[in-house]
């Protein structure tokens, strides 16, 4: 058996591998949506395949939807999406170690976003039309990205901003220069929808659009009416998001499961940005996602999906729940921690009773008091779900190096919503916060690239990792008389923390943890223990 839409017309073989198949036509969902698209996903990674997907198959598989999504990205369409006629295998770990196998079909089309690629007149075409009611993200938080660390361009963006919209290269000049064809041929109505990891997505993603935009406007490639349309919530809405799932690199004991079951072609790949790939996704079982509803030309009816369509104030308090509280930043805490103490596994981390503690500590010790309760989500079952259920599931492979990609980039959503509250609230103390702070030590000791053992390992990927070395330059693992200061530009930078860590007091102690971590083999575990136990 292969992944493919011919293959899967033998639905006794692929039912006798225990696998779902979809309950609808493909071939007429995919003619339907050439004829009348209605949404496009940029980022069409794991999350997408293994959750965003799985939503519209559900509709698709009830009668409740005619039409699939159109996929774009890079060079996953070739290496995963072409060779499997646009299908995925959904393997969903539960805690019991039991799985359950689903062919997701609700990809009518996969296409390149690149304008040197034949497939972006398509991308173009897609977007003249006025079925089109929804284009969504899931590039990471530094897709959207247009400056650094100091607040300059990034020279992919200002090179986009000097050539103008026929020659667009970083994602969101792309995608501006698609809404600038939509506005040249009738300027429909549109919901360009952020499903990533980031507070206030929707405004994140409408500033890009924005700015680049206007870069243009001034150089004459765009009307200032383009962006008065571009700027009107009428005819183009930035819907706020929650979106969560545990969607992990796939693993080789599942290919290998996958193979035993007679389903070939399952092989991992690695994409040109270093991604983790393959024909089959494996993820949990838990999934939220909360949307503002805010839709200018109507929406797929995903609340039969399990969607939540609410306001923006909802939205913005479960985003704030799940990534500055009760998940994001006890993942984050346990990437760092994780590199440095040698596991590969998130599970096997919550079996060590000094990183459980921490989690704990910044979870319900010092996140809970600043958490803003949704209402439709509760926080305490929520982060008690997580915490006793999620983060230890031994059938998620999940990785801290992983995790730990692009960790500058999460640090001021994940930790510095939590310090900006106790800075300014009156009955809490910001210099009483102790797990926090030992995070960002372990983060910063972390970037060395030298393990507790005193052995090198190799630093996830982060669009800041150059320059925090520079920066770190002279520090030298066993000798905490090599510290002279090199942290004090670091962590007065608002940007990098959403706070100045030297104005709130902060960073006193967070130099005097990174220094401890420095002594030798064995001082991150044990400042971790003593930092604990204080």
């Amino acid at each position: 058996m292969k992944l493919t839409r011919e293959s899967i017309k033998d639905r006794e073989s692929w039912e006798a591998a225990d696998v779902s198949l979809p309950d609808f036509d493909i071939e007429t969902m995919v003619e339907r949506t050439r004829e009348a698209p209605c949404w496009v996903h940029f980022g069409p990674g794991n999350l997408f395949r293994g959750f965003i997907a799985g939503l519209q198959q559900k509709l698709l598989n009830k009668g409740l939807a005619d039409r699939g999504i159109i996929a774009a990205g890079g060079d996953v369409i070739d290496k995963i999406y072409r060779p499997h006629d646009n299908l995925s295998l959904l393997v969903t770990l539960n805690t019991d170690g039991t799985s359950t196998r689903e062919v997701i079909a609700s990809i009518a089309d996969s296409l390149k976003a690149d304008y040197r690629d034949p497939d972006f007149q398509k991308l173009k075409w897609i977007f003249r039309q006025p079925s089109l009611q929804m284009v969504s993200f899931t590039i990471t938080e530094k897709g959207y990205e247009l400056r650094d660390m100091q607040g300059n361009l990034l020279p992919a963006v200002e090179n986009d901003m000097r050539q103008g919209p026929g020659a667009p290269g970083q994602t969101m000049s792309i995608l501006t220069a698609l809404m600038l064809e939509r506005w040249q041929n009738g300027a429909a109505p549109v919901a360009l929808v952020s499903m990533d990891n980031y507070s206030k997505n929707g405004d994140k993603l409408r500033s890009s659009v924005l700015e680049i935009a206007k870069a243009w406007e001034e150089k004459g490639f765009v009307p200032p009416e383009f962006i008065g349309w571009l700027a009107d919530e009428k005819s183009l809405s930035f819907p706020w998001t929650m979106v969560d799932k545990i969607t992990p690199r796939p693993s080789e004991a599942i290919e290998a499961q996958l193979r035993e079951a007679g389903i070939e072609d399952m092989a991992v790949v690695v994409t040109g940005r270093n991604s983790h790939i393959a024909p089959f996704v494996n993820a949990e079982a838990p999934q939220y996602l909360v949307v503002e509803d805010a839709f200018p030309n109507g929406r797929p009816a995903l609340e039969e999906a399990g969607v939540f369509f609410t306001d923006r104030k909802t939205v913005n308090d479960t985003e704030r729940m799940k990534v500055a509280t009760c998940l994001n930043p006890l993942h984050t805490a346990l990437a760092v921690f994780g590199c440095l103490l040698g596991y590969t596994r998130i599970s096997d981390e919550m079996r060590d009773n000094d990183l459980k503690k921490l989690v704990e500590l910044i979870g319900y010790g010092e996140g809970m008091p600043v958490v803003t309760d949704p209402k439709i989500i509760d926080p305490a079952a929520f982060i008690k779900e997580v915490i006793e259920k999620r983060l230890p599931n031994p059938f998620i492979p999940d990785a801290p190096q992983r995790i730990a990609t692009d960790t500058s980039q999460k640090i001021p959503i994940r930790f510095g919503e939590t310090i900006k509250a106790y800075i300014a609230r009156d009955d809490l103390d910001v210099k009483s916060l102790v797990g926090i702070p030992l995070v960002i030590a372990a983060w910063l000791r972390y970037l060395l690239g030298i393990d507790d053992e005193g052995k090198p390992f190799e630093v996830s990927g982060d669009p800041l990792l150059p320059e925090l070395r520079r920066l770190l330059d002279g520090v030298v693992f066993g000798d905490p008389r090599s510290y002279r200061g090199q942290l004090v530009p670091i962590l007065g930078n608002p940007v990098l923390f959403a706070a100045d860590l030297n104005a709130c007091g902060l960073s006193e102690k967070i130099e005097t943890m990174f220094v401890r971590m420095l002594e030798g083999p064995g001082s991150v575990r044990a400042a971790l223990r003593e930092y604990l136990s204080s």
